[in-house]
């Protein structure tokens, strides 16, 4: 196994033409059974399975073999706690199989602080994989999810077109996807914005970031970290650059998995809607990422604040939903990566939408006692909305910096700037 899949060309998910004429064309049956009102679930099966075998092939073949046990891990977490919920409900056990779930993904992402070198249980993807099988495990405690089988978890682990970067889907939606499968008058819609996203996301990906990453980001890099300092102009130009370069290479990617999705007859949800023209960090984060920025909403931040004023933590509850806010951009943040800059940016965001919460409080109560006296309430237009986006557009691009690493090199890893 191990010799026929290092035997096997690496092919990253939607990285070279070769890929999308291959995966196209074994689209084909999938397409003209949907047109007739059926599935080939088999075959479909196989199709992500071949695509995943070159995904991990070649060089990365022992990711292959830790995508296998990873598959293994959370089947067993997931059925075995499936069955312990139809009987019963006890919080430790609950908390038991969200870390069990969690478990490998906590793994590679500590051991190459500690011990300096990639974990073997990692994998493209894990990240993803992780969040729908959390979710599905807080879902059955919630009595929301039951009776799930072991195939159609199978197939909504291993759906090829979302299984290495997202967007992360939920099961209960993607299974009444799979489940209903559209009429000939939605198909022929699902194609059509099919087409539209492959081609944005050619536009995005291989056309605007590829010109980004190629000619514009390396000469402006060598340029900031020549200049060294704390900051310099170069480094500001580098910011826009490439936080420019973060949206179209991954709003691409994410046009390629849904175009993909809908082929299939799958409506994933969009993962980007125009974010650099929200008018303030909540807009953002609704815009932005939004697959995972939803998640950490439903199963991280609604569950900090319930608990919280459940047990009274606080008693001002704008006191509560500031924590919470806190606590669950930061933890976004590590889930990113154990550096500074990581970490960083979720503190970054979090400080940032407690005071995108407090204007809007603030402006509210400005706004009715104005009322009271007569006054107009503030002024609400387009220019406010405009200044709105302006100021928002910047403070998420300063947050994309940090979130790059590059200061990290200019402040404190930059060779280039050190007297010789």
């Amino acid at each position: 196994m191990s010799s026929f899949l290092r035997s096997l060309p690496n092919w990253q998910p939607y990285g070279t033409p070769n890929y999308f004429i291959f995966l196209l064309l074994t689209l084909i049956p999938i397409a003209i059974a949907i047109w007739f009102g059926k599935r080939l679930p088999i075959y479909e099966e196989l199709v992500s399975i071949a695509f995943i075998s070159l995904m991990f092939g070649g060089l990365h073949y022992l990711q292959f073999f830790a995508f296998i046990f990873y598959l293994v891990w959370q089947t067993i977490v997931v059925f075995a706690y499936q069955g312990y919920r139809k009987k019963a409900n006890h919080n430790w056990l609950f908390y038991i199989s969200i870390l069990l779930s969690l478990l490998p993904l906590l793994i590679i992402k500590i051991e190459p602080t500690i011990f300096g070198h990639n974990s073997l249980l990692g994998f493209l993807g894990i990240s993803y994989l992780t969040f729908r099988n959390v979710a599905m495990i807080m879902e059955m405690r919630d009595g929301e999810l039951k009776n799930v089988t072991i195939w159609s978890f199978l197939r909504f682990m291993i759906f090829l077109p979302t299984i290495s970067s997202g967007p992360i889907d939920r099961y209960r939606r993607f299974n009444e996807d799979y489940v209903n499968v559209p009429s000939r008058e939605d198909y022929l819609n699902m194609l059509e914005k099919a087409v539209w996203y492959l081609m944005l996301g050619a536009l995005y990906k291989f056309i605007i970031s590829h010109t980004l990453v190629t000619y514009i980001i390396p000469p402006i890099k060598l340029a900031a970290l020549a200049a060294g300092g704390v900051m310099n102009w170069h480094t500001i130009l580098y910011m826009y650059a490439w936080g420019f370069d973060l949206f179209f290479d991954f709003a691409g990617y994410s046009m390629f998995a849904v175009g993909i999705s809908y082929i299939m007859g799958i409506k994933t949800p969009i993962n980007f809607n125009k974010p650099f023209l929200a008018r303030d960090l909540k807009d953002f984060w609704n815009r932005w990422h939004m697959s995972l920025s939803f998640w950490f909403r439903d199963f991280v931040f609604m569950r900090l604040v319930y608990t919280m004023m459940k047990r009274k933590v606080f008693k001002n509850r704008n006191t509560t939903s500031s924590v919470a806010y806190l606590l669950n951009m930061t933890l976004m943040g590590f889930w990113h990566g154990l550096h500074w800059y990581y970490v960083a940016y979720g503190i970054f965001h979090g400080v940032g939408l407690i005071i995108n919460d407090w204007w809007i409080r603030k402006k509210k109560a400005v706004n009715k006692s104005r009322k009271l006296i007569g006054q107009q309430p503030l002024a609400d237009n387009k220019w406010t909305h405009g200044l709105g986006i302006f100021i928002t557009f910047h403070v998420v691009m300063i947050s994309l910096l940090i979130f790059s690493g590059f200061l990290d090199t200019l402040w404190f890893h930059n060779l280039l700037s050190q007297p010789k």
